[in-house]
């Protein structure tokens, strides 16, 4: 089994996100797959207008592990702050994040190349600070939680948002019935560090917790071909060698393996939202 899980050892860093087109086949896949659930972007920016005091004119707004600019571009535009601030410790998501954003206009839009343990922003400078699908990065997440409070300005708001502990346990299932990882079933969730079950108790650890939800997403995988979109790139099997990377090798292997049908797994999505902690909101 894996030793040690991938999300949390620095040296497979470069390796899962030194290409961009590994992540955004693997989240496009996963994506196409979606048969329930509401965008994550749409519904974090739901919830900063129920809860910010100043929604329609935000200052600076900070989205922490911007991986390939997603969010940022839907926080630009549906809640058009002031300026936006991307930030995630991948250089080559970074550049990918500059180039899928350059043709928004009216916000200022930028993009920098940090740790979520040492944010390089000033105390108190933050109207917003979104971390979602990031906090599970790091062997101690209320370090990261800790620099969110110290950024966000009084009033300010953070949004986190996290995956349940037991995500795609079909994809488990399947990946060992056709020989891929027999132990697939059995490897840590990738999630251990920052999962459904504790990211409330991690936002307390600093922040005033003001609200939790909880929206359970459904993808069905209309065969063998789209599930090895996802699978080949995914950090947590153990896979033979010329089969990471490549799904058209791994598609082949669960089509000799196991019959060709649709698959539909879950995921709990988690939102946490806090203000600042400390009596500074």
């Amino acid at each position: 089994m894996n030793a040690t899980n991938p999300f949390l050892d620095p040296a497979r860093q470069a390796d899962l996100y030194g290409h961009p087109a590994r992540l955004a086949g693997r989240s496009n896949s996963l994506m196409r797959s979606k048969t329930s659930g509401r965008p994550v972007p749409d519904t974090i920016v739901g919830l900063v207008r129920s809860h910010h005091v100043r929604a329609d004119r935000l200052g600076l707004a900070l989205d922490i592990g911007c991986g390939r600019g997603t969010s940022s571009a839907v926080l630009a535009s549906l809640l058009n702050p002031q300026r936006i601030v991307g930030l995630d410790a991948a250089p080559a998501l970074i550049d990918h994040a500059r180039e899928r954003t350059r043709h928004l206009q009216g916000v200022e839009v930028s993009f920098l190349q940090g740790d979520f343990h040492q944010l390089p922003l000033p105390t108190g400078s933050c109207d917003l600070a979104v971390a979602a699908f990031c906090l599970y990065h790091s062997p101690r997440p209320e370090t990261a939680v800790a620099e969110i409070n110290r950024v966000l300005a009084p009033g300010g708001l953070a949004v986190l948002v996290t995956k349940s502990l037991d995500s795609y346990r079909e994809l488990d299932q399947l990946v060992a019935a056709a020989g891929l990882d027999p132990h697939a079933e059995r490897h840590e969730s990738l999630y251990v560090s920052a999962h459904s079950g504790n990211l409330a108790e991690l936002a307390a650890t600093s922040l005033d917790v003001v609200t939790l939800e909880n929206e359970e997403h459904a993808f069905t995988f209309d065969g063998h071909d789209r599930i090895a979109q996802y699978v080949a790139t995914n950090p947590k099997y153990d896979l033979a060698p010329g089969l990471y990377g490549n799904p058209a090798a791994l598609a082949a292997v669960l089509h000799e393996f196991v019959p060709d049908q649709p698959l539909t797994t879950q995921s709990v999505i988690t939102f946490v939202v806090a203000q600042p902690g400390g009596g500074r909101s």
